[in-house]
């Protein structure tokens, strides 16, 4: 009973530590969240320099007031359709850590929606499909009202990435 008790304390601290601010945005009639300290900006889209050999759903680089950036198609990464680009797309920019090295990359979504302060005990664990899915670049579902949200970890969504090859 004492053992269910502290990994109840434990879970319990894991969702609290989850809290914050997130930065919301939508892929069709999904609805994702970010940790806003996690954002550098939030552009309009822009023509993108598409680079040879790289996977599908890297878009290519954008040069953002003199640095290059590389931009990933969320859609094409987690394996939706893909869509025309209207007035609402947008390229969030991220600060990313990998191999304790910090760089931006751009993200492609649908549209950002608003900044959201979520506390702990609406964030849930997410969902466990069984050892075929991989659910680890999901930091928690957030209950928000009726609907949820699911929160990236934005570093393990673009883990892997050979992004230094491009301007990093």
């Amino acid at each position: 009973m004492a053992e269910t008790s502290v990994q109840l304390d434990k879970s319990s601290k894991a969702m609290l530590d989850k809290e914050g601010k997130y930065l919301t945005f939508a892929l069709g009639p999904e609805e994702y969240g970010l940790e806003i300290l996690k954002v550098r900006e939030i552009i309009g889209y822009m023509e993108i320099t598409a680079v040879p050999q790289t996977p599908a759903h890297v878009k290519g680089v954008i040069n953002l007031r003199g640095q290059v950036i590389p931009v990933i198609d969320l859609r094409s990464k987690f394996g939706m359709n893909t869509t025309e680009v209207t007035e609402e797309t947008c390229i969030i920019v991220v600060e990313i850590s990998q191999s304790a090295r910090k760089f931006q990359t751009g993200i492609v979504v649908d549209h950002v929606q608003e900044v959201l302060d979520i506390d702990g005990q609406d964030i849930e664990d997410s969902p466990q499909f069984g050892a075929s899915v991989d659910t680890s670049f999901i930091m928690g579902m957030g209950k928000i009202g009726d609907t949820v949200k699911i929160l990236l970890d934005i570093d393990k969504v673009l883990a892997g990435e050979e992004l230094s090859g491009m301007g990093m």
